[in-house]
């Protein structure tokens, strides 16, 4: 009885799959995530965000175009507040992006997941595992009239 326990348990452990970390995908309200982590006072005035096919004033010059991918920690985590860090985490790092530029301000703001676009006035896109969570944003970097 004992040998065919173990033979049994044995089997068991030579047959399991690896397990798969959980990747939920959200869309959650771009407003909402500006109103979170006082991420309107981070981002300041400065540069101008717009997303996208949210139109926006005259374009005098396009300066070009940048990707940025950001991830968080997520563990013990709402998905909510990791993703609306990681949010601020990619806003930022476009906003910096176009003042390397000489940009004053951001345009065509899309979520650009493992390369796939997804275009929206109202929502990001966010990627939560069992231990990170992750944004990422395409756009284009200009200078108003």
């Amino acid at each position: 009885m004992k040998k065919s326990i173990l033979t049994i348990a044995a089997a068991m452990l030579l047959t399991t799959l690896p397990v798969q970390a959980a990747d939920s995908v959200h869309f959650l309200p771009i407003e909402v995530a500006l109103n979170d982590n006082n991420a309107k006072a981070r981002l300041g005035d400065e540069i101008k965000f717009y997303f996208g096919d949210q139109p926006t004033p005259e374009i005098a010059r396009r300066l070009g175009s940048d990707k940025t991918s950001q991830k968080t920690n997520a563990f013990g985590k709402a998905f909510e507040t990791s993703c609306n860090w990681v949010f601020l985490s990619a806003m930022m790092r476009l906003q910096t992006r176009a003042k390397e530029l000489g940009a004053d301000a951001v345009v065509n703001i899309v979520s650009n997941y493992k390369n796939v676009e997804r275009s929206s006035r109202t929502e990001f896109e966010c990627h939560e595992g069992a231990i990170m969570s992750g944004v990422a944003l395409k756009a284009d970097f200009v200078k108003l009239k």
